[in-house]
């Protein structure tokens, strides 16, 4: 009988990240200087991000060592636990084998710091003093906190206003690692201000943080700019997860069937999913892979396929994407996570490729998921990983009709405890599953009739 937590020594911790841009079937497009249309050159970047991880976002080379300096840090909780989730299958009578990787047990509480610990030391190394960035949920902005506090940096992080006033102790994470915390849109930048001009009523969104972090960054020259998900470089840090997962499965002798990631931009999924999905690529294995977004913000299941500004105001180059287009504003759901109006372009190349299937929920059946898992197995889940736990159980559910013995494996993104009042909102009966705001969509998405359409070959 299998163990029903799954654990691996330091001295198993990863040396190197995985790429997977060499294994994928086709070259990823290149990001596009909005001005120009040509591909973004390197010395583009270089007023917000530090040479080191450029060179990472452009990478053609199959693996990355980790610097030491990195793993000393990574090791505070580092390698994290691969749970069989016995109590969830018995609840459900499934035969299905349930296993989730619990990225829960950092000190920020998520999967965020493995890349914002990466961050935090190339900056340094580079001399910069300060980072600006932009959370929705606030995991990214405590994660970066953390980090910078390590490493004897300045933070500040734009959290985006809805969830700064829903998630008022993630703020207080923040502030005790040192950061200052500005509910976002603010008045502190033209892009912030111009935003509350045209909406003074705004509550706020991931496209929104983003400009007012670029803005900040690009207009101080001690300071860099650093985000939690949806550029390369980003989702190769998190990619520690999935060769932990594959670790951990070989040691018992299984093979997953199914696995599952909640989506925003894509980080934690493809941290996890990156590694396997190079394996079904190579023919080594075969599975599903599912990523799983907000109905109220259906970025991958209904968005179109095409360049878009990764931010709101339009300071970012621009990125070959599933997009909802970067003006719309997305409802106030609590899972302010996955609040973003585009994707990681790697993962929606590999959407549009097929090889990743994606599927939307909304929030009162991820409430549902998130409690019958927080009853069963203990751990109270962030509101964003309810997304994947929905669809854990709905395939575990599947397997009960079937009779099949299908292997399910889930990234545990995050924990809940910060996100307590959605909870009571659920069990009062008060959470409102948002409709999918079509007319909104259709708007934004109008503005991009007026962009160059450029050649992709995809």
């Amino acid at each position: 009988m299998a163990e029903n937590k799954i654990t691996l020594s330091e001295k198993e911790l990863p040396e190197a990240w995985y790429n997977i841009i060499p294994r994928l079937p086709s070259p990823p497009a290149p990001p596009l200087n909005p001005r120009t249309g040509e591909p973004v050159k390197p010395e583009e970047l270089a007023p917000i991000f530090p040479q080191s991880l450029i060179e990472q976002e452009m990478s053609p080379e199959p693996w990355i060592e980790i610097p030491e300096e990195v793993r000393k840090v990574y090791r505070l909780w580092r390698p994290t636990p691969l749970h069989r989730a016995r109590n969830l299958e018995k609840a459900l009578k499934t035969p299905a084998r349930i296993y989730f990787k619990n990225e829960s047990v950092s000190p920020p509480g998520s999967h965020k710091p493995n890349t914002a610990v990466a961050q935090a030391y190339y900056n340094k190394k580079a001399g910069i003093k300060r980072l600006a960035t932009e959370t929705g949920a606030g995991q990214w902005g405590s994660a970066l906190a953390f980090a910078c506090k390590l490493f004897g940096l300045e933070c500040t992080v734009y959290m985006v206003k809805v969830s700064f006033e829903q998630k008022p102790f993630r703020k207080s994470l923040m502030h005790i690692w040192g950061a200052e915390v500005f509910p976002s849109p603010t008045e502190r930048t033209e892009a912030g201000r111009r935003i509350l001009a045209q909406n003074p009523n705004s509550r706020g969104s991931l496209g929104i943080a983003i400009s007012e972090a670029v803005e900040d960054a690009a207009t101080h020259q001690d300071t860099n700019y650093s985000l939690g998900s949806v550029l390369n470089h980003v989702l190769l840090h998190q990619t520690v997860i999935g060769l932990e997962a594959q670790k951990q499965l070989a040691l018992i002798e299984e093979k997953p069937d199914i696995l599952i990631g909640c989506v925003g931009g894509g980080s934690n999924f493809a941290g996890f999913a990156f590694p396997f999905i190079g394996d079904i690529l190579q023919g080594k294995l075969e599975a599903e892979v599912i990523a799983v977004e907000p109905a109220s913000c259906p970025t991958l299941t209904k968005g179109i396929y095409t360049y878009d500004f990764g931010d709101t105001a339009g300071l970012t180059p621009l990125l070959l994407m599933h997009t909802l287009g970067h003006s719309f504003e997305p409802p106030a759901i609590h899972a302010g996570g996955l609040r973003y109006h585009g994707d990681a372009p790697l993962v929606c190349q590999l959407v549009k490729e097929g090889i990743i299937k994606p599927r939307a929920y909304p929030q009162n059946p991820c409430f549902e998921a998130a409690l019958l898992f927080a009853r069963t197995e203990g751990i109270i889940p962030a509101p964003e990983t309810s997304h994947a736990i929905r669809a854990a159980i709905d395939e575990a559910l599947k397997c009960k009709e079937s009779g099949e013995e299908k292997v399910i494996v889930f990234n545990f993104s995050g924990h809940g405890h910060f996100d307590l009042a959605a909870y009571d909102s659920y069990l009062a009966g008060e959470l409102e599953d948002y409709e999918y705001p079509e007319e909104k969509i259709k708007e934004a998405l109008e503005e991009l009739k007026h962009f160059p359409k450029f050649p992709t070959g995809i």
